[in-house]
């Protein structure tokens, strides 16, 4: 093994590192980094993950390196404190979690806290905090939103209403009837149907990305569209609800419509509206990390993957992204690729380009 002083005389020991994109990701102790690369510090000896809790070093002491072994091969010894040849600590976490949600998709009733917590070897209390960090979502959260999808592929399948009422967990039509409504939005003989007789307001306005529609169900905003063409976006309307009844809404609905295009106009004013929000469970998990998502900031697909205990679903958050129907109140345009490039986008790329411009912007100057 090289001591600290042979690695000082290195004679492949590149200059400050500082210069280097990679290097403030370091500095950042970025999670989302690990696995990418690995750096070493000249003066302990050791290489680490990016994500290494240990005291920042000097950059003039650092190498980057593209694997543990090609660390190894320069004389250095992996760091005791983040482990950089194992599991990172979000990867170990991402597997327990991964295991308490298949163990409530599992169970025929909702799993209590403390038996989930039991059977991840962790605190109730602990167990809570890192269940949520992890998928955006609290347990009794992930079980209701489970529950939901159960409950829809029964009813869409042609269960009878009290079928679907005790394969879905219900253990009473009392609490069934106080849910179903929240859960679909409508009767269970409706939402069969595909949502006929549902009445669907909705209003056409402009902003500067182009025509907007706003649509709302009885519970709320249930779709915002843009686009170039006010008849393409009804016909885009009419597609997401084919069995609703569409009105076109009167003069008090406009409010809603100016909500929308300030949001749009104006990002850092915020947007607090009521949202009727339909799709399956692993959709809904992916939509509130997006919502959670920073105004002015950007994640990759991967992120969302990791964040909600999926990490191996990248492909899957992406479909997620583009069924989504409520542009900018969930902020799927925040969504990149790995290196920061921009991909698809419902309602184009360009939008989406414009809309992280101007929400990068919009963080820099005081809220009006």
């Amino acid at each position: 093994m090289m001591t600290a002083h042979a690695l000082t005389a290195h004679p492949n020991h590149p200059p400050n590192v500082a210069a280097d994109p990679r290097w403030q990701r370091i500095v950042a102790r970025d999670r989302t980094a690990d696995g990418a690369f690995w750096y070493s510090v000249l003066t302990t000896g050791v290489y680490c993950r990016p994500s290494c809790p240990s005291r920042t070093a000097n950059p003039r002491n650092v190498r980057i390196h593209a694997s543990p072994a090609d660390a190894r091969r320069a004389g250095y010894r992996p760091c005791k404190r983040c482990n950089p040849d194992g599991l990172s600590v979000e990867s170990e976490n991402s597997v327990v979690i991964e295991m308490a949600c298949r163990l409530i998709e599992a169970s025929e009733e909702a799993p209590s806290l403390g038996a989930l917590a039991e059977s991840a070897g962790l605190s109730p209390s602990y167990f809570h905090r890192l269940f949520k960090a992890t998928t955006g979502v609290t347990p009794k959260q992930y079980a209701a939103a489970h529950r939901a999808e159960k409950l829809r592929e029964s009813v869409r399948t042609g269960a009878s209403v009290t079928a679907a009422m005790y394969d879905a967990g219900f253990n009473s039509s009392g609490r069934f009837y106080e849910n179903v409504g929240g859960i679909l939005g409508m009767t269970p003989t409706q939402y069969r149907h595909g949502g006929a007789n549902e009445e669907i307001r909705f209003a056409v306005g402009q902003c500067s990305l182009g025509e907007i529609l706003v649509a709302s169900s009885a519970r709320g905003v249930a779709a915002i569209l843009l686009g170039d063409d006010p008849d393409r976006l009804l016909r885009d309307l009419q597609d997401r609800f084919p069995m609703a009844r569409l009105i076109g809404a009167d003069a008090s609905y406009e409010a809603l419509i100016a909500q929308v295009v300030g949001f749009v106009e104006q990002p850092a004013i915020g947007l607090n509206l009521p949202l009727d929000v339909r799709g399956t469970a692993f959709q809904q998990r992916v939509w509130q990390a997006l919502r959670e998502i920073p105004v002015g900031r950007t994640v990759s697909y991967a992120d969302i993957a990791r964040q909600i205990g999926r990490p191996s679903a990248v492909r899957a958050v992406a479909g997620a992204c583009a069924a989504n129907r409520l542009a900018v109140a969930i902020p799927c345009h925040r969504v990149v690729r790995t290196d920061g490039s921009l991909s698809g986008y419902a309602w184009g790329v360009e939008r989406k380009r414009d809309l992280i411009a101007r929400e990068a912007v919009s963080t820099l100057e005081p809220a009006p």
